[in-house]
């Protein structure tokens, strides 16, 4: 079954589940085992992307697999259909009262043959926003926008972006673990003023690895405000040296996970499983 969710992640510390510790993942596990979508859940929910502490998602994808009921019975007090689930309306209805209200699952389906919300995504898109502004962030996108107190220049932010775009070893911007790849192809990395005060990045890839938007971000803003020329953030790239220039959570979001038609899922995970290691879709 697929789930599309959204959530401010201010107050989570990100998505996976840690002991003692508010995470998506956990919330949602306390939703699902108090209203079940099925007789049972067969393995823990699988995430498109596994976000960091702060971070946000429009977009956000998950799977679960749920062992079926008995058709026509009653299961929680609604009709189990003909796939063996209750109505799924009805059950994301439930979920979206337990949980609290910065996170919202917006979408409950079952899911085509072969889908793995992980595996068999082709392509992830965040977008990082930014205020520059002498006065900071309107008050009211403040757990969305990053303040930075120096006038950016959008022009020369695209031109060392272009130099980043492709196949690479994306080690200088990755936080490196142990017996993951930091290879990965940058399809989009594009700046544009939305408004006299507020930037906002576009970023797609195939994959992330951890931190490696965020060290994107963080390099492109020093470049943005002169600090750095032009030519840093390649450089840095060719080299290998790992960047410290991390921008904050809080204005990065998730928006989109895009997946192959239904056809294609299956071979789609297939590939992805040969080419990643379990480790390689920490992104943020």
């Amino acid at each position: 079954m697929r789930l599309d969710i959204r959530y401010d992640g201010t107050a989570f510390s990100g998505w996976a589940k840690q002991p003692g510790l508010r995470t998506v993942q956990g919330v949602l596990d306390d939703a699902l085992a108090k209203h079940p979508p099925g007789a049972a859940l067969a393995r823990a929910i699988v995430v498109a992307g596994r976000t960091d502490a702060g971070v946000h998602a429009t977009g956000q994808v998950a799977h679960i697999d749920v062992e079926p009921a008995e058709p026509g019975d009653t299961f929680s007090g609604l009709t189990v259909d003909s796939w063996g689930v209750p109505e799924l309306d009805r059950v994301c209805h439930r979920w979206n009262r337990f949980l609290p209200g910065d996170i919202r699952v917006t979408g409950l389906t079952v899911a085509p043959k072969g889908f793995d919300a992980r595996f068999s995504a082709i392509r992830r898109h965040y977008r990082y926003r930014v205020s520059d502004a002498k006065w900071g962030v309107d008050p009211l996108r403040r757990a969305d926008t990053l303040a930075w107190h120096h006038t950016l220049d959008v022009e020369r932010m695209n031109r060392a972006s272009a130099a980043l775009i492709g196949l690479h070893d994306f080690a200088a911007f990755c936080k490196q673990r142990a017996g993951a790849t930091t290879i990965r192809e940058l399809q989009d990395l594009t700046w544009r003023r939305v408004s006299e005060d507020v930037l906002e990045a576009h970023v797609a890839a195939d994959a992330f690895c951890h931190s490696m938007v965020r060290s994107l971000v963080g390099a492109l803003l020093l470049v943005g405000d002169g600090r750095r020329g032009v030519e840093w953030p390649g450089a840095m790239l060719a080299r290998g040296e790992r960047c410290s220039a991390v921008a904050p959570p809080h204005g990065l979001t998730l928006t989109e996970v895009e997946y192959p038609d239904s056809s294609e899922l299956e071979a789609q995970a297939t590939r992805t499983r040969r080419r990643r290691t379990p480790d390689d879709h920490a992104v943020s």
